[in-house]
């Protein structure tokens, strides 16, 4: 395993049917995460406009055994048990950083 960061995107295609449902896991375990596990760095959600169950998630963890600690995390496990039959799709895609900057918060 690398002590590199890993940095990807995440495509999903939720159900509409069960959009607001899936949102409220997705951020449910958005908070966990971020709150609970020091290895990862970032998860961003987004949905398009035109097609809101069209979501794209940007993730960040500190290294591969982060991201291993992550997806077997119970707050992870309880979001991929529970929207399961939500997620009519799922793209992986792993990217290599450019720039990643964003404005500190007060």
């Amino acid at each position: 395993m690398t002590d590199q960061p890993i940095t990807r995107i995440a495509r999903l295609e939720i159900d509409p049917a069960q959009l607001d449902k899936y949102l409220a896991y997705l951020t449910e375990e958005i908070e966990a995460s971020i709150r609970l596990e020091p290895g990862v760095l970032m998860l961003h959600a987004t949905a398009r406009k035109d097609a809101p169950h069209s979501i794209e998630l940007l993730e960040q963890y500190a290294s591969a055994a982060a991201y291993q600690a992550h997806i077997g995390s119970p707050h992870f496990l309880k979001y991929k048990r529970g929207t399961a039959d939500m997620v009519r799709r799922l793209e992986l895609i792993e990217v290599e950083p450019i720039l990643l900057a964003a404005k500190p918060t007060a």
